[in-house]
């Protein structure tokens, strides 16, 4: 049995989206295919309904900012959920021009919703680049970020 949420997801990733995106499989035959693989239905149910709403995300309108540098502020539940490092990273991400404001919301929204007790890097990582996959424009930003998964020697810069 598969342990989490975001294991299914990045199984999908890697399997079905990433390598196929133009052959994706019913929802039926994919839930079919990630029992087999040991997923239960329930984590197949919570991953479908947090790629629906990662996809009706993509369809909001952009999110703007009354600053060129918008401070966020964490709730109580962020901070609880999402270790130092993970909201440190994300900081990263937007100072580095990786992520936008509204993108940055919406990678933060996306891992409360795995609805994990502690989200560190590797997490962030994966969701991040999930959410870029799925936002129009943001290939320079995904291959970036996918070079920093699969790259290793790279070290992060401060």
């Amino acid at each position: 049995m598969k342990e989490n949420v975001l294991d299914l997801l990045m199984y999908l990733f890697e399997n079905y989206i990433y390598d196929e995106p133009e052959n994706q499989p019913d929802r039926e035959s994919l839930s079919d295919s990630l029992e087999e693989a040991g997923f239960s239905s329930g984590e197949i149910e919570r991953a479908f309904h947090w790629l629906d709403e990662l996809a009706e995300q993509r369809l909001s309108p952009e999110l703007t900012s009354f600053s060129d540098h918008p401070v966020r502020l964490y709730s109580d539940d962020e901070v609880r959920r999402l270790d130092v490092d993970a909201r440190g990273f994300i900081t990263y991400l937007e100072n580095v021009g990786v992520l936008d404001a509204g993108r940055r919301e919406v990678v933060i929204d996306r891992l409360v919703a795995l609805d994990a007790e502690d989200v560190g890097i590797e997490e962030v990582k994966w969701v991040v680049l999930m959410v870029l996959f799925n936002q129009p424009g943001q290939e320079a930003n995904y291959a970036w970020m996918e070079d920093l998964m699969f790259d290793e020697d790279r070290e992060l810069k401060h």
